[in-house]
């Protein structure tokens, strides 16, 4: 990283630099990562936009976060813990194991407590950037239309091409599960996720509606593509997608709505813009057919597998122009991961009608 231009991190609307640690390999995988180490400072003076009271005793203040977290922020044998009062010179009282509450911190300097807090929170994000999503915006792509269309590609696909290397059919999609996905969230708590729903809302008063101009955006789903550069070896391949008055609208809405997440902090950025696509085929499901999401990248851990990618060469040259329907685009879904709803989609945790 060059010392003028760090990455920076922006959490709650306030800017962090992150200071680049090497991280330790650890040979024995029951080992805690330490998360403390890769925690990051904040750029300038210590920010002063949150609530710190004043008491008999000095300053105090409080930190809600998801107690999935709490043991993370602890650390190993309370190291990290420790690590943080006697660097900032404060006490950080943490709720008991299994129990909701929050954080609070108490010291006698303020700008010490502020420290404190700054730095649980980087380390909270830095945290929850290791978790697996839990949700994520989507775009259903359900409609019995497209399902029959998918079923038919499916069938041809395993008909011409099974005998190409990695083509079987545990690697289809569900057809049930068929969408768009805008981007994923890690909500570790009922509040978090209320949270979400209510920002989803707040989104639709604010742009979705004038974008959808009151109307539904008809939509086909049209051709195959990879996502990587080899199409002898591919984990991803996907159906476009394109509105067909020839509009962004869907583009410009999925965007809008990425970047309201992100800068919320309840999303993690990925791309610029959203690559708007519909997986059919994905390598993660030939050994876990409930895997969803991005693609896992290995980790070197003892016992993890890796992928067999799929020869799609045959398969783009036979469908490269498969048509697999229209359907009319009207909902966002914030959707739960590794769950199903009485239609086979997921179970939607909230939604919002665009048009």
């Amino acid at each position: 990283m060059e010392v003028l231009r760090p990455t920076l991190i922006n959490i709650g609307g306030r800017i962090y630099r992150k200071n680049t640690v090497q991280e330790a390999a650890y040979q024995n995988e029951e080992e805690e990562e330490d998360f403390y180490r890769e925690s990051v400072q904040c750029a300038d003076e210590p920010c002063d936009d949150f609530v710190i009271e004043e008491t008999e005793r000095g300053f105090q203040c409080s930190i809600n976060l998801p107690s999935q977290l709490f043991k993370y922020i602890i650390g190993k044998k309370a190291e990290t813990k420790r690590n943080l009062e006697s660097e900032t010179r404060t006490s950080i009282s943490i709720p008991r194991q299994g129990m909701e509450g929050d954080i609070v911190i108490t010291g006698q300097n303020r700008n010490g407590v502020i420290s404190a807090r700054t730095r649980i929170e980087l380390l909270a994000e830095t945290i929850r950037k290791k978790q697996p999503f839990t949700h994520f915006l989507s775009f259903a792509l359900n409609h019995p239309e497209i399902q029959d269309r998918f079923l038919q590609f499916k069938e041809e696909v395993l008909s011409k091409c099974s005998k190409d290397h990695g083509i079987e059919s545990s690697i289809f999609q569900n057809p049930a599960k068929l969408h768009l996905t805008i981007g994923t969230l890690v909500l570790l708590n009922e509040n978090e996720v209320t949270e979400a729903c209510q920002l989803l809302h707040s989104c639709k008063e604010e742009f979705l509606e004038k974008i959808a101009a009151g109307k539904p955006m008809e939509v086909e789903v049209s051709g195959i593509e990879y996502m990587n550069d080899d199409p002898a070896m591919v984990d991803v391949l996907y159906a476009k997608v394109q509105v067909k008055d020839g509009s962004e609208r869907l583009q410009l809405i999925a965007d809008r709505l990425m970047q309201r997440f992100v800068g919320s902090g309840l999303m993690l950025k990925d791309w610029d813009r959203v690559k708007l696509h519909a997986t059919v085929m994905n390598t993660l499901f030939r050994r876990d057919p409930l895997a969803e999401g991005r693609s896992i990248i290995s980790s070197g851990k003892p016992g993890q597998r890796e992928r067999e990618s799929f020869d799609a060469r045959n398969v783009l040259k036979l469908f490269d122009k498969f048509n697999f329907g229209e359907v009319n685009l009207d909902m966002v879904h914030l959707s739960q991961r590794f769950s199903s709803d009485t239609s086979g989609y997921y179970t939607s945790a909230g939604q919002v009608q665009i048009s």
